[in-house]
This record gives C-alpha cells, sequence and structure tokens, in this order.
C-alpha cells in the first residue's frame, strides 16, 4: 500500500525527503477536487495525508467522503489545531488515545 501526499510544496517537501514520492500539489479548487477524487479510487493508496488547511476548503459532501473512507484512510494534518487525526484513530479502533 502507497501513502499519497495532497499539499502545497512546502507541505509535501519534507515527505519527498523521507521517500515518498506519490506527492500531489494541486492549485486551485477543481485540480484539488480532482485529485482527492482520483486518490480514492486509486487502489493501490492506503493512506492520503492532506494538509488540514486544504481539507477545510473543500466543499463538505467531499469532505464527508474522505472522513468516511477506510481505503485509504484520510488524514489531515497541520499547524493549527484540528481534530481530524483524533477521530480518525477513534473511527478506526473504537477508542479515544486522548481521553
Amino acid at each position: 500500500m502507497d501513502i499519497a501526499v495532497v499539499g502545497t510544496p512546502e507541505f509535501t517537501l519534507g515527505f519527498q525527503l523521507a521517500g515518498i514520492d506519490n506527492l500531489h500539489n494541486p492549485e486551485g479548487e477543481e485540480a484539488t477536487i480532482s485529485t482527492f477524487k482520483k486518490l480514492l479510487s486509486t487502489k493501490s493508496v492506503g493512506i492520503v495525508v492532506v494538509d488540514s488547511t486544504i481539507l477545510t476548503t473543500l466543499p463538505e459532501r467531499l469532505r464527508d467522503q474522505l472522513s468516511a473512507s477506510v481505503s485509504p484512510t484520510v488524514l489531515g494534518i497541520g499547524t493549527e489545531e484540528d481534530t481530524t487525526l483524533r477521530d480518525t484513530i477513534r473511527k478506526a479502533i473504537g477508542v479515544d488515545l486522548w481521553k
């Protein structure tokens, strides 16, 4: 299973340095939506890491689809406080690890 990373070039640079080569730097809303739809239908991708600021700009219907997706699992990470990772872990194992 592959790991895909979606975000700005600055966001994806660290992942590239770590050896991940499935990087996506979409520019504009339509390109971003298209990238996520393509990743959701790609069977070889198991985890999609995305900048949490990009997640907030997506249409609500697509965000719901991404958060409900099990394969690939979509993880939003970023500098501001975000509960996406916490909710994903709680949904996957059934326990809130932060309590």
